[in-house]
């Protein structure tokens, strides 16, 4: 099969458009030699809003393909298609588990449930190695009832909200499916697959950006549960491990031997994947009580700001906004402030809803999510600034390593001065962007209406006392709104909103593996994800979950791996 990239045509060529224009970009005598073609991929090109066109990888069919490849030796837009199919390191023997469970032959244990432990527990349960999953939060139904509990009559739930339970934080999010990470064994697509298996729309395999939106993530979730439950996997939702069982060997060298719950029940493995989520703040302090390697990592603060979807859509697109296969528009802003400080947007979520998505009582954290339609009147996006461990450790004027857990206490005040700004019951304190860049406090809002639930107070977020985030991170917020405006009309329009604070980016600190996946202190300890700081959204989480599912089952069924 053949691949051709960047096959380029108007934004609004006819459906019939695709078949001669491979034939014109292979130089075809004959269109009869095309026997077939799919779509691979399709982008967009949006630089001149007034001729957006489209982007193409085509695989193709050719009746002669040696001939073609001969006719374009050294074009790399035309090339073999790569082989994308997945490949199992192995698979356990029918009566792998037959001993009861002996020493050799414990079942692996997935710790937490979102992206990275549900693809984590779906391999080890195509490989037949039977995981079982401790979710410290409930099933996604119930899980969703106690989350809109908090959005509608501000009751949080510390075990069952955003942050915890089935599907983890990318389950109330924009549900977005791409990602920067490289991937040479095109792990995305065995990722993309099984999401289409389990209900995605199939368009997912094949628009630049794809994305699917929270209610359609709650029945994929589901009924990916429901597979890894038919091939012997065990589901346990209100699990919560409150510690580790360690065992050293002659040489000292300490191998994990299980999991405590906080029941007290304790369950015996060898080999545990730790996929946590960002938020799991007091699995991190269990874990660095009993020495686990970790070290503090950079991250990043801010808010969301919030504007109408159309003026995002025209400044991005132009003329050309509103059409269907463009659908809402998103954008990605850096800039470099004068303090040093880097300010960029985070998990843009077109047509969406800023969230509240605390998992602490009396504490306040927003995030973004939007539906798989889009079709919310305002746009948002993380606007944030990059944090270093220097910038948050608690020992001011110490030398050497930053507490990996100093982040987590840099976080939580942050937290509690938002939930003080607002006034209490979980409203958030929100501001104009137009006042915020004049430093005076709003009263009364303009034409953009917070979507944010409980609700938005009013304020200055950089008070003189003590504002909503460290004086840096507001002088870097405030320089940048108006660069950002350069690139997107409307982005500093006087009456967008800004609503504090966004301070869960990306985990504080990373339980630091090896090449082999394992902690480099605890044998048997399988760091995983976004909580360990291996992961930045659903589609990395992902393939996180593959490559360490890959790593434990090759050392526990004693095969290579890739």
């Amino acid at each position: 099969m053949l691949r051709i990239t960047e096959l380029r045509l108007p934004l609004d060529h006819a459906e019939d458009a695709l078949r001669p224009a491979i034939v014109a970009r292979l130089q075809l005598a004959d269109a009869a030699e095309l026997l077939d073609f799919h779509v691979f991929r399709r982008g967009y090109d949006a630089r001149k809003k007034t001729a957006i066109v489209l982007t193409y990888t085509i695989d193709c069919t050719l009746r002669d393909e040696a001939a073609v490849f001969a006719r374009f030796p050294k074009d790399h837009q035309i090339r073999p298609t790569p082989d994308t199919g997945y490949r199992f390191v192995g698979h356990a023997p029918a009566d792998f588990h037959a001993d009861g469970g002996g020493e050799r032959h414990r079942r692996p244990l997935v710790v937490g449930f979102g992206p990275c432990g549900l693809f984590a527990a779906l391999i080890l349960a195509q490989m037949g190695l039977k995981p079982i999953v401790l979710e410290r939060g409930k099933d996604v139904r119930q899980r969703t009832k106690d989350t809109w509990g908090l959005w509608r009559r501000s009751e949080l739930n510390p075990e069952s909200n955003v942050q915890f339970g089935e599907g983890g934080a990318g389950t109330f999010s924009d549900g977005k499916l791409y990602s920067q990470i490289s991937d040479p064994r095109h792990l995305t697509r065995k990722v993309l697959t099984e999401f289409v298996k389990a209900g995605a729309p199939e368009e997912i395999l094949f628009v630049s950006k794809p994305h699917i939106g929270t209610f359609r993530l709650v029945s994929m979730i589901e009924k990916m549960r429901a597979d890894i439950v038919a091939l012997g996997g065990e589901i346990r939702f209100e699990q919560k491990v409150s510690d580790l069982l360690l065992e050293p060997d002659a040489d000292g060298v300490r191998h994990v031997r299980g999991v405590t719950l906080a029941s007290g029940e304790q369950i015996r493995a060898d080999h545990v994947v730790l996929a946590l989520g960002h938020s799991a703040r007091d699995t991190f302090a269990m874990l660095h009580e009993r020495g686990v390697y970790m070290e503090a990592k950079p991250f990043s603060i801010g808010y969301r700001v919030e504007h109408p979807q159309g003026v995002i859509d025209r400044a991005r697109f132009g003329p050309n906004a509103g059409n269907p296969i463009l659908g809402a528009a998103d954008y990605k802003l850096v800039h470099h402030a004068r303090n040093g400080r880097s300010v960029y947007s985070f998990c843009m979520c077109p047509g969406g809803t800023v969230v509240a998505a605390t998992s602490e009582p009396n504490r306040v954290v927003t995030n973004g999510m939007s539906q798989y339609s889009r079709n919310e009147r305002n746009a948002n996006a993380g606007i944030v600034v990059g944090l270093t461990p220097e910038d948050y450790r608690q020992d001011r004027g110490a030398t050497g390593p930053v507490n990996p857990l100093d982040g987590i206490a840099f976080q939580r005040f942050w937290e509690s001065r938002a939930f003080e700004l607002g006034e209490g019951d979980y409203r958030a304190p929100g501001q104009l962007v137009g006042d915020f860049i004049k430093r005076q406090r709003s009263r009364t809002l303009g034409n953009v209406e917070p979507s944010y639930k409980p609700g938005v107070h009013l304020t200055d977020l950089a008070q003189k006392d003590c504002g909503s985030l460290p004086i840096y991170a507001l002088d870097a917020i405030r320089e940048a709104l108006p660069a950002f405006e350069r690139q997107i009309k409307g982005f500093s329009m006087p009456d967008a909103v800004l609503t504090g604070v966004e301070t869960r980016t990306s985990s504080p600190l990373r339980i630091t593996r090896g090449r082999d996946y394992q902690s480099l202190n605890v044998r048997g300890l399988y760091p995983a994800g976004e909580g360990a700081g291996y992961a930045g959204g659903i589609m990395s989480a992902g393939v996180d979950g593959i490559e360490v599912a890959e790593a434990l089952g090759a050392d526990l069924l004693g095969v290579a791996r890739p």
